[in-house]
């Protein structure tokens, strides 16, 4: 396929390097079209030779070859990322005053932004015209990530990994990996039930057993097996708003997506055994606290001096996992759970997860090593799928959009 990768001026140019290796390496031809603000953040020679193609930015440069109808003429595919807030003005003014912003005029090939800015900036109400005005017009503009930003800023506006636009893009372009058919629906008419976050277990009105659970891979998840097709049962325990967005109101799907907040592990279970009651598919993705306080007093535990505090009997919670596997609410319904583990003296990180396979009775289990830096509140993922006798069967690393569809792959394959 023939990809034109447009790149504006923005700290997050150099995700671009990624993704155009990224679609080179599944045997694109990709031509990069910068900006003149791009090149001050990455250079022509690093575009050029990994694309091995020229790199412009002016209409002047060949004028013989009207490149700037040309190039759009002969695309199969546009993806601009990152798209500044300045070139998503720009494009949905119809300004033609570059090469890429003549480019996009001039091409009827399918068209995928991804915006990268500050929050405030992605939040003004000019952005949102902009890209309202561009949806509206066929351009596919993916919603930004959130996340860490330039400095110290963090929320909405992060350009999405390179995994996840060139997903994105390929699916838009009706093609997966090296112009291979994209195998987007293959859940189609199913009811998946997906919980994410951690759940909270109150020790009085102000305090809490909790976890780091940040909900970001039930999240991708939600949103990976409504691109493909499914209606989608969110059930959030304690996700912020934020990681929420992930959904993405720009991602095909995002409207079969319904979202049951939650907070305890009690509320959990009563949330997911009622939507498990009509589900093909449920994945419990949540990290769910094993104990609570066996008594919640009404008021705050006060501290008085000189006197050590109370200790905090706790009783184990139910295994909703476990009860999911052993009483399927509907024939041929598919059961995935997920471990997250550390490893002990007693065992590494799959031997725990060989062992939880086979006590929980689901049909997949996804074991992830987390700690350190890994699995809570990081944008990336490696796990490994075990089947219900703890055999391996898939392996994924890479951001959690990618580790999602790895483990949607893995759900078609053992229930086809």
């Amino acid at each position: 396929m023939r990809i034109l990768l447009g790149v504006s001026g923005g700290i997050a140019a150099y995700k671009a390097v990624l993704l155009l290796r990224l679609l080179r390496e599944q045997g694109h031809a990709v031509r990069v079209i910068p900006t003149e603000a791009a090149l001050r953040f990455v250079g022509a020679p690093t575009f050029e030779a990994l694309s091995g193609e020229p790199v412009t930015t002016e209409v002047f440069d060949d004028v013989p070859g009207v490149q700037h109808v040309a190039l759009g003429q002969g695309a199969d595919l546009i993806v601009v990322a990152p798209a500044t807030a300045d070139l998503l003005s720009r494009a949905a003014a119809g300004r033609a005053d570059d090469l890429l912003t003549t480019t996009l005029l001039a091409a009827r090939c399918p068209v995928v932004m991804a915006p990268a800015m500050h929050t405030e900036m992605w939040e003004h109400p000019a952005t949102r015209t902009n890209v309202a005005m561009l949806r509206e017009r066929g351009v596919h503009v993916i919603e930004p990530a959130s996340g860490r930003l330039t400095g110290k800023d963090t929320g909405p506006g992060r350009l999405p990994e390179p995994e996840d636009i060139a997903r994105e893009a390929l699916r838009v372009a009706g093609q997966g990996p090296a112009g291979e058919p994209a195998g987007a629906q293959d859940l189609a008419g199913r009811h998946v039930v997906v919980s994410a976050g951690g759940t909270r277990e109150p020790i009085d009105p102000v305090r809490f057993i909790g976890n780091r659970s940040s909900g970001r891979q039930g999240v991708a998840l939600a949103a990976a097996a409504a691109a493909r097709g499914a209606r989608v049962t969110l059930v959030a325990a304690n996700v912020e708003d934020a990681v929420l967005e992930g959904l993405g109101a720009g991602r095909a799907g995002a409207a079969d997506v319904s979202v049951v907040p939650v907070g305890s592990t009690a509320q959990l279970a009563d949330a997911v055994h009622t939507a498990a009651a009509t589900a093909d598919v449920v994945v419990m993705a949540a990290a769910v606290a094993d104990f609570r306080p066996e008594a919640t007093p009404d008021a705050k535990i006060k501290k008085v001096p000189g006197r050590p505090p109370e200790p905090i009997r706790l009783v184990e919670n139910p295994d909703i996992l476990a009860g999911l596997a052993r009483e399927r609410r509907r024939a041929g319904q598919v059961v995935v759970g997920f471990a997250a583990e550390t490893g002990d003296a007693a065992a590494g990180v799959l031997e725990h997860g060989r062992d939880k396979a086979r006590r929980k009775g689901a049909d997949l289990l996804v074991v992830n090593a987390v700690g350190a830096g890994q699995g809570f509140g990081t944008a990336s993922n490696e796990v490994t799928v075990l089947d219900g006798a703890g055999e391996v069967v898939a392996r994924a690393a890479g951001s959690k959009r990618v580790v999602a569809d790895a483990v949607w792959d893995t759900v078609v394959k053992v229930s086809s």
